[in-house]
């Protein structure tokens, strides 16, 4: 780094970030405390505010008077400190304000003697340690300093004994993107702020996930149902329909008949309601909708004329809220078929991503229940149920989570399943009945709390409701579209993913909720995870679209013509795991060839009293953690695992960056009185 650029470099997270001198405006931090007045009347520009963290006050001025004012200021007895604002390139409106704070890690070795003499020259003064980090302490910039803290810490980053230092930068906050249609708050299930019915995360992060994406129109959802209302100005816009099929009637307008409620107009609403200001918004605004109406009946011809339409016009999601009316329902060799080729060969040879609801029966979408209480004994005795769409292994079977982050009564479950979603629960006294899934169950009678889906419905008094939207719609018709909608989220970010990669980013970034109740109908528990993290109610969590979006961003895939050469390094030092500490233990391995990331492979061997006690963590040389083992090992007591970017997609957050450095497996205990040690781990890099 030349001397010329030590003021434009900003060190952040192993990464160096270019910064920018703002022309027309700079901070200072008073001696003592300034009155609104006093800080009016300086002669070193126009007191703008005051910013809080650091102690700054902000002034603008005429940028031809800009180094003259802050030399002003500098000279004054009233001022400690001046600087100027940055910014960082390509990132308009957002300002960067210098703290008076530089953390630094020191290598290991390094004495406190040493430590000393070298902030000493710098005027730094020692704040704190970070008791999480080895060697890592916050030092303030002291009145002895020359520099300002990003020259420093540039200066520091290249002396042999520092392995980072970051100065601590204020940038405002800024509210994660809130659209403007006026009836936004009532989808709680895509961002609340807690309420009556309303556990803290049973959203799904959308706000959080549109900060980065709100969809591309060259992602396009085929929502395949009954039939769509296309007047409704939430699935209207420009490019926002891309061939429109009507299986029922064989033409190109899958518009609703008289007499129909149109459930499919409210399965896409969920998926990609336009942004336009005027009613509600979908998971993936951008993006397009191909309305596929379908014939009402299933065979092997009318399933294939579904999934092959959908593949041959381009469709890049297909969302499928509805199954086979009959308790046992194989699929046949050419509707395999028919998804297996939409799943493997749309998109290019990517493949498209397709999901189905899981039903709304609560019964296993593939497993055996001993029935009784229907009414006039329909069903009694040892029962087998099959949902043949659900249980496809090229497909995403979705159950249903409630806005209390518990079980939805109604949806079915099993080893399938692979994510839920919210969606409304069973009113009491009934079974709740979605058009696909007609069986009229044995009512129970316990109360069934949980708040319903707002979405489109049909223009006027047709439809559900009278007016244009519902706030009743439900069952895992309503969860599905919303998974759809993040895999569309997914695709907009990262197009270049196959449909398989999509459904291990959506497993993989799930929330893990828990429901530790009965269900009221057959008196089984299933809302708790195995040592695969898998539920039998909630698959593998409830769907997180920001942890999706982010995991499928950072996502780098290995091209064909580029070989990867791995890099093998262990430490085999046993260490003890402390008990019920947040602090845990680091276990460091050090890489020294500078190539990029390509792929990671992390074996571990531990033992331990209560394996379920555990976090595990890989952090990476710029400090970029991934949890690699949630707390879902239970009562096993020894781990010997691999853990793979295939198997633990979230892994490929580490991906493209340099393997140099000292990479740490960081394994955290949770609870009090299980205790046990680290064998030994080792650490695969191919660059």
């Amino acid at each position: 780094m030349s001397t010329n650029s030590l003021g434009t470099i900003l060190q952040r997270g192993g990464e160096e970030l270019l910064l920018e001198k703002v022309s027309d405006r700079f901070t200072i931090r008073p001696a003592k405390p300034l009155s609104a007045y006093e800080l009016s009347a300086a002669n070193w520009g126009n007191w703008r505010r005051s910013i809080p963290n650091g102690d700054l006050q902000l002034f603008a001025i005429d940028p031809e008077q800009l180094e003259q004012a802050m030399t002003t200021a500098r000279s004054s007895p009233l001022v400690v400190f001046a600087s100027h604002v940055y910014q960082i390139p390509n990132n308009p409106g957002t300002f960067v304000y210098l703290g008076d704070e530089i953390t630094i890690e020191f290598a290991s070795g390094v004495d406190a003697a040493q430590i000393n003499s070298l902030t000493s020259r710098y005027g730094l003064i020692l704040e704190r340690a970070i008791p999480e980090l080895d060697n890592t302490f916050v030092f303030r910039v002291g009145e002895s300093a020359t520099e300002n803290p990003v020259k420093i810490a540039n200066r520091l980053q290249q002396e042999p004994v520092v392995l980072l230092a970051e100065p601590n930068i204020i940038i405002q906050q800024e509210s994660h993107y809130t659209p403007r249609e006026p009836l936004y708050r009532e989808q709680w299930y895509l961002h609340h702020q807690g309420g009556s019915q309303l556990a803290v995360t049973s959203h799904i992060q959308a706000e959080k996930a549109w900060d980065v994406t709100r969809g591309v129109r060259s992602v396009v959802v085929a929502v395949v149902d009954d039939s769509f209302d296309l007047n409704h100005p939430d699935l209207q816009g420009k490019g926002k329909i891309v061939a429109p099929r009507d299986l029922k009637d064989n033409d190109f307008l899958p518009l609703p008949g008289e007499r129909e409620t149109s459930h499919g107009t409210a399965c896409a609403g969920i998926a990609i309601a336009e942004e336009n200001g005027e009613g509600i918004i979908g998971v993936a605004p951008g993006c397009a909708l191909m309305p596929i109406r379908t014939t009402g009946y299933l065979d092997d011809a009318s399933v294939e004329a579904i999934f092959d339409w959908a593949v041959e016009q381009g469709a890049s999601v297909i969302s499928c809220s509805w199954g086979a009316s009959a308790v046992y329902f194989p699929l046949s060799l050419r509707q395999r078929a028919a998804i297996t080729r939409a799943a493997t060969k749309g998109r290019n040879g990517k493949g498209c991503v397709i999901l189905f609801a899981a039903g709304n029966s609560n019964r296993p979408v593939n497993g055996s229940v001993n029935e009784r209480n229907w009414p006039k004994n329909v069903l009694s005795g040892n029962t087998k149920w099959l949902s043949g769409f659900a249980i496809h292994p090229d497909v995403i079977a979705v159950s249903a989570s409630t806005s209390l982050n518990q079980k939805a009564a109604y949806s079915n479950w099993g080893e399938e399943i692979s994510v839920c979603a919210p969606s409304n629960n069973a009113p009491p006294g009934i079974w709740f009945q979605q058009t696909g899934f007609i069986y009229t169950q044995p009512a129970i009678s316990a109360s069934l709390p949980g708040l319903g889906m707002f979405t489109t419905d049909q223009i006027g008094a047709a439809g559900y409701d009278t007016g244009n939207f519902t706030r009743n719609f439900g069952g895992t018709s309503a969860a599905t579209p919303v998974v759809a909608g993040v895999a569309a989220l997914i695709l907009s970010v990262n197009p270049d993913l196959t449909a398989q990669q999509v459904k291990s980013i959506l497993q993989a970034t799930a929330d893990k909720i828990v429901d530790t109740q009965v269900d009221p109908q057959l008196g089984i528990k299933g809302g708790s995870y195995n040592v695969n993290g898998h539920s039998l109610w909630f698959g593998y969590g409830k769907v997180n679209a920001f942890a999706a979006v982010e995991v499928a961003r950072n996502t780098r895939l290995s091209f064909p013509h580029r070989s990867l050469r791995p890099i093998k390094a262990e430490n085999l030092n046993t260490v003890v795991i402390p008990d019920a500490d947040p602090n845990g233990v680091k276990s460091p391995i050090l890489m020294t060839d500078t190539g990029a990331v390509g792929d990671i492979q992390v074996r571990v061997d531990i033992n331990h009293n209560f394996l379920g006690d555990l976090e595990i963590y890989l952090i990476a040389p710029n400090q970029q953690r991934v949890l690699i083992q949630p707390r879902t090992l239970g009562r096993q007591t020894k781990l010997k695992r691999i853990y793979t970017t295939h198997q633990q997609p979230s892994l490929t957050q580490l991906l493209n960056q340099s393997a140099a450095g000292r990479w740490q497996l960081w394994i955290v205990d949770h609870a009090v009185n299980d205790v046990g040690t680290l064998n030994w781990w080792e650490l695969t890099v191919s660059v």
